[in-house]
């Protein structure tokens, strides 16, 4: 799977609440919890989005709650991926859970600036940043999530093998 995309940086330990402000936790329209996706690291995030955009972090991405609330609002936004160094683990679960590509590498996190056009290959791991002409080796995303990513998440996965036993 091979995505492609301008780059939003963010620092280190950007937590759920900053990625979904809990007042907007009471909706589960996915339309308003992208439009409010890191309001309170940069409140035009959700204007300047386009569909198919990259986000960039460094360590912790996505500690706090284990609110699903967080992955749904980075996709309903339009961002295709996260790459960070670390992920908390609730975050790094339900990403996957919902169908939100998650890749880890410290050098990425490090040096891809905000703005920069990247290739990804999910299942290689390899990030091309485009605009510097740098090559980063991630982990690749295991079989198993690369289908749940395939599927839309979890539930469409579990429904196209449900739908498979019939």
């Amino acid at each position: 799977m091979k995505l492609k995309g301008k780059v939003f940086k963010f620092g280190d330990d950007i937590d759920t609440d900053i990625i979904i402000p809990a007042r907007y936790l009471n909706t589960t329209d996915h339309k308003i919890l992208g439009e409010h996706c890191m309001e309170p690291a940069d409140p035009d995030f959700a204007k300047k989005v386009r569909p198919g955009d990259i986000v960039v972090a460094g360590k912790n991405f996505g500690s706090g709650s284990s609110r699903e609330h967080a992955p749904i609002a980075i996709k309903a936004a339009g961002i295709r991926l996260v790459i960070a160094k670390s992920y908390a683990r609730i975050f790094y679960r339900n990403a996957f859970n919902t169908g939100l590509p998650l890749l880890e590498s410290d050098a990425a996190s490090r040096e891809i600036k905000s703005g920069d056009k990247l290739e990804v290959d999910l299942e290689a791991g390899i990030i091309l940043d485009k605009t510097s002409g740098k090559k980063y080796q991630a982990k690749p995303v295991p079989e198993f999530m690369l289908s749940l990513i395939k599927n839309k998440g979890l539930v469409g996965h579990l429904k196209k093998q449900v739908r498979g036993k019939k």
